[in-house]
């Protein structure tokens, strides 16, 4: 079978062929040059005759049925479940991916798994959930043509369409996105422009605020989660410009989630060993909201109070969750607080876990 054959093959959606028989990706802003033969920054995109493919299309390393909680997402479809998977290669390739046995492989097409669109979208159905998300791996550029033809299906049967993503993607990728159907993304912002330069290889952290802004400006459900790593990207200034950037460039009301890290993949050869101590969440938590934002949480440490919401108002306890469960609701159907009726920005209706 030829290359080009392979089922999990495609041509991409958005390079440039240039003179020289190379070609330019414009799927992340890596804007990779990828000469004949050869392959992106990502490993999942190559030249062959002058046109770039991507290798990984319904190439899916893991599927499963997730709470939405668990990308985070506290404030879309609270309690529902997400049929959720990912593929192989990242656009940054973090040197302390919790999810390196993914982010770090290269795709192999002639060991594929592959499932078609309207496979994935029927099991999404079949399995009760109540949406799609891709995540794990970073899928805007390693699936971004799968993506865009799953959420296309999704949206006719009336599925919410979500990216768990690094931001990295550039304005084309977005529009092809949110014009197939995008509706929520889970922004990860990684810490300052050092820390991306050190840790993320070279990329640029201004992308990633740029593309947070213009999801909002879309009509886009955005949260952003912060995973606050000791020695890296938990001094006080790192924290304030994580504050700073999504109060006044996404709205007091976009929900920010400060996680805790454990050591991962090559973390330790830079020096980055401890797992976050839970007052550092908490001291972020309490300053994110003394600055301004309403909805401000700790995750990855169960059982915390910080994984509820609460009332910016009056401090009425509105959703109580225990991990990834929603156990309480009292938002009203027309989303506001019980008590003082202050207006809550929730999308979707609630599923309160049923225990079994």
């Amino acid at each position: 079978m030829r290359f080009e054959e392979a089922p999990s093959v495609r041509e991409a959606l958005i390079y440039e062929a240039l003179p020289d028989g190379s070609v330019r990706c414009g799927v992340c802003e890596r804007r990779c040059r990828v000469p004949e033969g050869g392959r992106g920054f990502c490993g999942s995109r190559r030249n062959s005759g002058g046109r770039l493919y991507t290798l990984t299309y319904g190439d899916l390393s893991s599927i499963s049925l997730n709470p939405i909680e668990k990308k985070p997402l506290f404030h879309y479809w609270p309690g529902s479940r997400a049929l959720s998977a990912g593929s192989w290669g990242c656009n940054l390739r973090c040197i302390y991916c919790q999810n390196h046995p993914l982010s770090m492989a290269s795709a192999d097409p002639d060991r594929a798994r592959y499932v078609s669109p309207e496979g994935f979208v029927g099991l999404a159905l079949d399995r009760g959930g109540r949406g799609l998300s891709f995540t794990f791996n970073e899928a805007s550029c390693t699936l971004l043509e799968y993506v865009v033809d799953c959420f296309r299906l999704a949206a006719v049967r009336g599925l919410y369409c979500n990216l768990n993503t690094n931001g990295y993607m550039t304005p084309e990728a977005l529009e092809a996105l949110a014009a197939a159907g995008l509706d929520s993304m889970c922004i990860d912002v990684k810490g300052d422009e050092e820390f991306y330069r050190r840790l993320c290889n070279g990329a640029d952290v201004e992308v990633v605020w740029r593309n947070a802004a213009e999801a909002k400006r879309r009509g886009l459900h955005v949260e952003v989660v912060n995973l606050v790593i000791p020695g890296a990207n938990d001094g006080d200034e790192c924290i304030e410009e994580i504050i700073t950037r999504t109060r006044d460039g996404l709205g007091r009301d976009t929900p920010l989630h400060f996680t805790r890290f454990y050591p991962a993949y090559r973390a330790e050869e830079y020096g980055l060993s401890r797992v976050t101590p839970v007052e550092t969440l908490e001291r972020a938590r309490l300053q994110a909201l003394e600055e301004g934002l309403k909805y401000v949480y700790v995750g990855n440490v169960p059982d915390h109070e910080g994984e509820n919401t609460f009332c910016p108002n009056c401090g009425q306890l509105l959703i109580e969750r225990r991990g990834f469960a929603v156990l309480g609701y009292s938002v009203t159907d027309d989303d506001r607080c019980p008590e003082c009726g202050r207006g809550i920005p929730i999308v979707g209706e609630p599923t309160l876990f049923e225990a079994r």
